[in-house]
This record gives structure tokens, sequence and C-alpha cells, in this order.
């Protein structure tokens, strides 16, 4: 393996989550598994044949899932952002990786590994970018009231038209109490 590869420290879980995250995206695949040995056994206290390692590619990133042991956990610290064209990705996305994790605020979640994930519209950045204050302040606020980002949403508070946010809109995006 060349260039930068992320490696995931898993108690147990490498090989299945490498497969479960191959399955969610697509130009993925699964690469070579190695198993502990003697020597790394009784290092690691990992039994001996079980996997250590699992390497594996999502859309084109490397990543190597390293079971050892139940001594680290992933944390919000690191995340990965799953940048997607359209709402359908959005929602594609969201209900496979949160299944049997958790959903956050913002369009962040975890998974069942409890790794953490941003789901997030590659409209986004630029909404947040924008020169207008106004703008990128809209869309600030009606994200902070979702929990998976509405794109069309995000885009009425970017536009300045009412509803900019779905459901309780307890900020007033896209009203006229709407911070400029």
């Amino acid at each position: 393996m060349k260039g930068i590869t992320s490696c995931l420290w898993f108690d147990h879980q490498a090989e299945e989550a490498a497969r479960f995250y191959t399955s969610v995206f697509k130009n993925s695949r699964l690469g070579s598994i190695s198993r502990y040995g003697d020597a790394g056994a009784h290092a690691s206290g990992r039994p001996q044949g079980s996997v250590m390692t699992v390497e594996f590619e999502l859309a084109g990133q490397k990543f190597l899932g390293l079971n050892g042991g139940p001594e680290f956990k992933f944390s919000e610290a690191v995340s990965f952002i799953v940048n997607c064209e359209n709402q359908q990705e959005i929602d594609e996305f969201w209900t496979k990786l949160s299944e049997g994790g958790s959903e956050g605020p913002c369009g962040w979640l975890k998974d069942k590994f409890g790794l953490s994930w941003q789901v997030a519209p590659t409209a986004l950045g630029e909404m947040l970018t924008d020169r207008d204050p106004a703008r990128t302040e809209r869309v600030m606020a009606a994200m902070l009231t979702m929990q998976k980002l509405d794109l069309a949403a995000l885009r009425r508070a970017y536009d300045g038209i009412e509803g900019g946010a779905t459901g309780a809109n307890p900020a007033g995006v896209g009203s006229s109490t709407t911070r400029h």
C-alpha cells in the first residue's frame, strides 16, 4: 500500500466492518486479510488464527481495519465526510450508515461500529463560504435545526425563502426573525 491509508482500530470487528462499508459505497473492494500468528497472538492477546488486519478501499480511499482489542474507541474527533450530490444520496447513505448506530445533529451520525460520519451535500461547502454573510448565517441556522440534512431546505435558507428549515423552526430560519 502506497500513499496515505487510514487505519481504523476495532476490537474484533474489522472484517465485518470492512464488508459492511464496501457494501455501502460504490467502487469499493475488500483487499488482503492477515491473521494473528503465534507471536502476534501472544503479544496482542488476540486468538491465534483470528483476523488481525483487513485492507479495503471505499470509493478510491484506502483503509486498513485492525483488530487490536477493546483498548481504544472511536470518537467524533475523527469523522469521514460523505459528499452527496443530491437528496437521494443523502437519504441512502444516512439510512445505511446510521442503521444500528445513532443519528446526531447537523448531518453527523455514528455507525454500528461507533465510527462517526458526516453525510452532507457537496453544495453545503459553497453555501457556507458564500461572500454574503446573511446567506451563510441563514444556512448555518437552518442546518443547526436538522439531524439528516435536507438539501432543499438548505437551498431555501440560502436563497432567503421562508420555510428554509424542515419541521419545527425554532430559529425562525427563512422568516423575518432570522439573524443577519
